[in-house]
């Protein structure tokens, strides 16, 4: 492979990605081979007709080898990038999705217009109300939100001590820190006060269909952060009445969740929030993702 340009480097690994049936093999062989010369996209697409580097080649082989057996790539280059920053990923938590970032863009637009309303109305409300990140994983959530809404005051839960130093390490990493406190318990039981808004991104996987998941998925993402019963309700269905007493007056609930699963989730929500407004949030593929809950 050292006597071939990077370019021919490139072509090669795509072709044996995809011959083993990985999606988006251009994407991933690409990826992998920017991972091991360690230079940006640009950089690469510059250097394309060079001859690969005899001390990258092996590497470079290692790096598709652990790719094609179904090792994800998160996973492989330790990073993932998740509504526009650069997260920490390993196996204690799972990689970073970019359907969640339709959670993140709601948190933020929401907690942008309520500051914004206050404002005009010269309301003694807190302008950024206390958030809570519950499942926070790897924290991308909280990190995010906290990065784009500075002086947020946020919690962010897990019941992973591993998963949970992972997100610290990623708040640290984008100078956030001292503006989340990371806490080991389940749900919201244990938590004090009152939030103004709660996201989660809670396992929602049936049981019955987790074996049938993507290898790079079933065998190397936490089972702990992916299943959740029969149905792959269960877990947001507990934090709902948990949340009813924990959200403000005026507060937001979003709640991210399978394409199937936005019926049975309002259906728990009205009786946990019987005088709130609950709806569900589409993709842009149109599928519901997130059940919305406002309080009144």
């Amino acid at each position: 492979m050292h006597q071939m340009t990077l370019a021919k480097a490139l072509q090669s690994a795509a072709t044996r990605l995809r011959a083993a049936g990985i999606d988006d093999a251009q994407l991933e062989a690409e990826l992998l081979l920017r991972h091991a010369l360690g230079v940006s996209r640009e950089q690469l697409f510059v250097r394309l007709q060079e001859r690969m580097p005899a001390g990258i080649v092996e590497h470079y082989d290692a790096l598709l080898t652990r790719r094609l057996a179904r090792e994800p790539s998160a996973y492989i280059t330790g990073h993932r990038e998740f509504y526009g920053l650069d997260f920490a990923c390993s196996p204690d938590a799972l990689i970073p999705r970019p359907e969640t970032e339709l959670l993140v863009e709601t948190a933020i637009d929401w907690t942008r217009r309520r500051a914004e309303g206050n404002a005009r109305t010269a309301t003694t409300l807190d302008p950024l109300p206390l958030l809570a990140d519950i499942g926070t994983g790897c924290g991308a959530i909280a990190v995010a939100l906290a990065v784009h809404l500075p002086g947020a005051r946020i919690v962010a839960s897990d019941t992973s001590p591993p998963a949970l130093r992972l997100a610290r390490r990623n708040a640290e990493a984008h100078d956030v820190a001292e503006r989340i406190d990371f806490v080991q318990m389940s749900l919201l039981s244990g938590l004090c006060g009152r939030f103004g808004l709660i996201v989660a991104n809670l396992p929602y996987i049936p049981s019955r269909t987790y074996s049938k998941l993507p290898p790079e998925i079933r065998e190397h993402e936490p089972p702990s952060a992916l299943r959740a019963g029969r149905r792959g309700t269960a877990l947001i269905e507990a934090l709902l009445p948990q949340a009813a007493s924990r959200l403000r007056p005026g507060g937001l609930l979003l709640a991210e969740h399978a394409w199937n699963q936005g019926g049975r989730l309002r259906d728990a929500a009205c009786e946990s929030f019987p005088m709130a407004a609950i709806s569900t949030r589409r993709d842009l593929a149109g599928r519901e993702r997130m059940l919305v809950v406002q309080t009144e």
